[in-house]
């Protein structure tokens, strides 16, 4: 039978699917907007679109639901209950309402990982998490956005190079064009990486209750369920995290946005290929700063950008705490 709290974590799980939609909506359109590819209503849509697209890819490309696999065993299962998730879940909506509404683009992701393994640790100690799992999260807090930062550099350098001689308002034409389907990879890589944490967490809600053995067994409508989320998410918007994301970093021209787009999309790829659970806002970030660069060094505003790394690395340790703290409270409770 299924329990009440199980349904109202299934709920929060949701709920905090559609806060990653956006809250991260930004990702996927910031430069899409900023350059007037499309108009902000236009890309909500689209990059929502090819949010819930991600799902058939991950399922018929790449066969498994590996990210949600990663994420699921970030910890120990005998140290999982109802109560740990739920914890988790309550800071992981709370930091990320709070950090939408200060306009941080801080990642929903390490949010609900570091939440879950916060409320893990106050549950069963520090032998909860597994270390090893969380250590190469937190390493691709600084690969990812460098990944992404080099890959756009090189990209952005090539693409100059080739159209140096091109007519300027054609190539403009061009690139406005192309920059729809950059977008696109990279709401697809969006959607397929973070819709899948919020899997992996439900899937623990399911193994722990011994409604499903593991993760393998997930029934279809979780997958579901968490695309549609984001994607609903995704179409709310995010204004607040747009205006940083498209012209507080540096300024974007379509022919930048392709350069960027796609090398986020391609580091999102690569990495779900390899099932490690990275920040889409910390890739895309450091694909904009490549752009940046492959200008001159003056052309990124690196006050912005320190303040967003401050961020990124305190995102994982300040959910912990906020979730041992909520896990301690419940359990005044119960």
């Amino acid at each position: 039978m299924v329990s009440t709290l199980l349904i109202v974590v299934i709920i929060l799980a949701l709920i905090f699917d559609y806060s990653n939609g956006f809250h991260d909506a930004a990702n996927s359109i910031a430069t899409i907007v900023s350059t007037k590819v499309l108009t902000p209503f236009q890309a909500v849509i689209w990059a929502a679109f090819f949010n819930f697209i991600a799902y058939f890819i991950a399922k018929y490309y790449f066969g498994e639901f590996g990210v949600a696999n990663t994420v699921a065993k970030s910890v120990h299962e005998e140290f999982i209950t109802l109560y740990v998730i739920l914890a988790g879940l309550l800071a992981a909506i709370s930091w990320n309402l709070l950090t939408w509404w200060f306009g941080i683009p801080s990642s929903s992701s390490h949010t609900l990982i570091g939440a879950f393994a916060g409320a893990a640790i106050a549950h069963g100690g520090f032998s909860a998490p597994r270390m090893d799992v969380i250590g190469l999260i937190v390493l691709y807090i600084f690969l990812a956005p460098f990944i992404g930062m080099v890959i756009a550099y090189v990209i952005n350098v090539i693409i100059i190079n080739i159209c140096r001689n091109a007519n300027p308002s054609k190539a403009e034409w061009w690139f406005r064009k192309l920059q729809l389907v950059s977008s696109a990879l990279f709401s697809i890589g969006h959607g397929s990486n973070d819709s899948q944490k919020v899997m992996g967490i439900i899937s623990v809600a399911l193994i722990s209750q011994k409604i499903i053995p593991s993760i393998n067994d997930m029934p279809t409508w979780v997958p579901i369920a968490c695309y549609t989320a984001i994607a609903a998410g995704t179409m709310s918007g995010g204004w607040r995290i747009v205006k940083t994301m498209g012209t507080k970093i540096t300024k974007v021209t379509p022919l930048e946005g392709v350069a960027a787009e796609t090398a986020g999309a391609l580091t999102l790829f690569m990495t779900e290929h390899f099932k490690i659970p990275v920040s889409t806002t910390h890739t895309i970030t450091g694909a904009i700063i490549g752009v940046g660069l492959s200008k001159r060094v003056s052309a990124v505003r690196w006050g912005i950008t320190i303040s967003l790394l401050w961020a990124w690395v305190l995102t994982i340790p300040v959910s912990a705490v906020l979730a041992a703290l909520i896990y301690a409270i419940i359990k005044l409770f119960i």
